[in-house]
């Protein structure tokens, strides 16, 4: 059973996501990606971001003063409570410019390091997935009620789809790229979400078997990496490893390690 401070958390963190991703959706001028004003694109994306997770931090810590935060747009505070809030308060920047729909905020709460509550809203799907650890995953969305989570039965590799995203980094990305062309033929297809917090929450609903990546930040995978494993999938990074910034991998029971196993094959680490 969840203990009563893991509900407040994710309460709260339910709150902070949800009020954000209204600022964020709201807020966004319909000609963002073509604006010509004295400020580019970018400034107007970059102050809804600092907007959003100061909403979330200053929502947060007026209910729990004493937790502390990592949060991708600077908020650093060590706290003295054992609870600290990962927050990314705009994850998948780049469609959020272009107006493309998969975009999402992030918000986990970590008790003594261990991640404990995770909230990913994707506010222009209208769903959001949640999970307290030990207690499933759980999803609200068009339809009437919350919807337990489950990753999909696991097929053979070459049926699999898989999920990966790259790096603002030419040189990375292209890297990327020479992994993904040898992945492609030994699978079923890849995607490109644009989102990691989407992309794993996708392999909790089922919508994907398996995704992995390079080069994400804490906050990038905090929340969807718990909700991914309270709905049966498994995640780490390289061979025995938790998910890092060399490797983050994430799939349904019998895609995971061949999948994982590969990526190491293909040195996907490697810059």
């Amino acid at each position: 059973m969840t203990d009563a401070l893991h509900r407040e958390l994710l309460e709260l963190a339910r709150e902070a996501a949800r009020r954000a991703g209204d600022l964020l959706r709201d807020g966004r001028p319909a000609d963002l990606a073509v604006a010509r004003t004295k400020s580019s694109p970018i400034d107007v994306v970059t102050e809804m971001d600092i907007a959003a997770e100061k909403l979330i931090t200053d929502l947060i810590s007026g209910r729990r003063p004493d937790d502390g935060f990592l949060g991708e747009e600077g908020a650093s505070v060590e706290g003295t409570s054992g609870i600290r809030w990962v927050i990314d308060p705009l994850d998948g920047t780049v469609n959020y410019l272009y107006g493309l729909p998969t975009w999402a905020v992030s918000v986990a709460a970590e008790q003594d390091g261990e991640t404990v509550v995770g909230v990913v809203a994707a506010p222009m799907r209208g769903e959001t997935y949640h999970a307290v650890r030990g207690g499933g995953a759980w999803a609200t969305g068009a339809w009437e009620g919350e919807r337990a989570l489950a990753c999909r039965p696991a097929p053979p590799l070459d049926q699999a789809l898989v999920s990966t995203g790259f790096n603002y980094v030419t040189e990375v990305r292209t890297h990327q790229a020479e992994v993904a062309a040898r992945l492609v033929p030994l699978l079923r297809d890849i995607r490109r979400s644009g989102s990691a917090a989407v992309d794993l929450c996708d392999v909790a609903c089922g919508r994907l078997d398996g995704y992995y990546e390079r080069g994400l930040h804490a906050w990038d995978v905090a929340a969807g990496d718990l909700i991914a494993r309270e709905a049966g999938a498994l995640t780490g990074g390289r061979p025995g490893e938790r998910p890092s910034g060399d490797l983050t991998v994430a799939g349904t029971p019998g895609v995971f390690e061949p999948l994982q196993r590969l990526l190491e094959d293909f040195g996907a680490w490697h810059d």
